[in-house]
């Protein structure tokens, strides 16, 4: 069975703390309305904001959801400057972000900067190739919250059964390559 608990480094706690925290006053939360909105213990919630606690995935699954932000944005650093090149490089995509906004609806910085580090073929995405990626990372996104409703249900040591057995099957097909 996989482990639900979330490894972290120090690094990881410390981004994560940040991210909270910086989340938090963009939305002007308190701490008693995001016990509200995850179901998350206040002490809990203090200990992720310090970055002094290992929490399992269903807890960062919680408060992302609270925050209205996919998890892999708790986990971003800020500012980045692979960021900045991407989106520099491929400049037709916050065009088409604009001009498509019901495409867009609900993406969290990180999705968006995932948007902008593709490239088509020879150099940086057409219109075409934005809207089609932007598809790709929106069937992404409805997989994933699928995933986590049934983590969060009594079939969920089934998914976590299913997973292992998908990705042994991967493990045991991928090519080993030799030097």
């Amino acid at each position: 069975m996989i482990s639900t608990v979330a490894t972290f480094q120090q690094h990881d706690a410390a981004t994560a703390a940040s991210n909270v925290r910086r989340l938090m006053a963009r939305q002007g939360l308190t701490f008693h309305e995001i016990v509200q909105t995850t179901g998350l213990d206040e002490r809990t919630l203090r200990g992720l904001v310090r970055g002094t606690n290992n929490p399992h995935a269903r807890t960062l699954h919680k408060l992302a959801h609270g925050l209205g932000v996919e998890v892999d944005e708790l986990f971003q650093p800020s500012g980045s400057p692979r960021q900045a090149f991407d989106q520099a490089t491929n400049p037709v995509v916050e065009s088409v972000v604009q001009e498509h906004a019901e495409v867009f609806q609900g993406w969290s910085k990180a999705e968006l900067d995932e948007l902008a580090s593709q490239f088509g073929t020879g150099g940086p995405l057409s219109e075409a190739g934005v809207l089609a990626a932007a598809e790709a990372i929106n069937a992404k996104r409805a997989l994933l919250q699928q995933v986590c409703v049934i983590l969060e249900s009594s079939e969920s040591e089934l998914l976590s059964d299913f997973v292992q057995l998908l990705y042994q099957r991967i493990r045991v097909a991928a090519p080993t390559t030799s030097s």
